[in-house]
């Protein structure tokens, strides 16, 4: 039977990512869901995106969009680079590019261009970067960035008392609408923990690979999870987003 693994924030750690996968040991129908932010951070964004481009030809590969890879899709496009990214990982991603051609920035362009805001399955599973504030779901989200900024669907869930009943009127309709949620763009690190963190149904892939943390996997039937090593460990002369 095939498995479906959702991945977390990678940060430009191309060295963590191919150790993950290769601990994972994927069979050939596995299918990946990535959630976002493969950039910014560690020295091989670049890399890592084309390392990405090359998984999807081996395997079934869903890719979310997260805040880090709008910026660099905007940067690729030939917009000016927004001083807010070059601060949080973008220098370290614009340096990543200077060795590609300029045929090889398009296919990324282009690979950045057909990622996903947010991705739902026939099990009424969400997976997307961030989160949304919409009572009607992304779909109806009126600004698209709250795909990749939302932090309160996380903060609500951790808030939410286990011992409120899903019929209750009280009980918040963001959280009614899937009985899963796969999110990542808010560290756990942030939490002190270094793994994956569920709250209610949201469950929290972000293990803080960009700072002092790891890349995780999660199989999204068994729950089983999947670690790199702490990623500074891999890159020990970089601080990546640790500045």
């Amino acid at each position: 039977m095939s498995a479906t693994y959702v991945i977390g924030d990678m940060h430009g750690a191309l060295k963590a990512l191919q150790q993950l996968i290769e601990r994972i040991s994927p069979e050939k129908d596995d299918r990946f869901i990535f959630l976002g932010d493969y950039v910014d951070g560690w020295s091989e964004s670049a890399q890592l995106i084309s390392w990405l481009m090359e998984l999807e030809k081996q395997y079934t590969c869903i890719f979310i969009k997260g805040n880090h890879d709008a910026w660099c899709e905007a940067w690729l496009a030939g917009e000016q680079p927004v001083q807010s990214w070059l601060q949080h990982g973008g220098t370290a991603t614009a340096a990543s590019y200077k060795h590609l051609s300029g045929k090889e920035k398009l296919h990324h362009l282009a690979f950045f261009n057909r990622m996903l805001n947010y991705y739902e399955d026939d099990h009424r599973r969400l997976f997307i970067h961030a989160g949304f504030a919409s009572l009607h779901g992304p779909s109806h989200e009126r600004f698209q960035a709250m795909h990749y900024w939302d932090r309160t669907l996380w903060e609500l869930a951790m808030c939410m008392d286990k011992r409120l009943k899903k019929d209750s009127r009280c009980y918040p309709k963001r959280l009614l609408l899937y009985d899963e949620i796969y999110i990542g763009h808010t560290p756990t690190l942030n939490y002190d923990e270094t793994m994956p963190m569920n709250a209610v149904n949201v469950f929290n892939i972000d293990t803080g690979a960009a700072f002092t943390g790891r890349i995780s996997a999660m199989n999204i039937e068994t729950k089983e999870v999947w670690q790199s090593d702490v990623v500074q460990m891999l890159y020990p002369d970089e601080k990546g987003r640790n500045n």
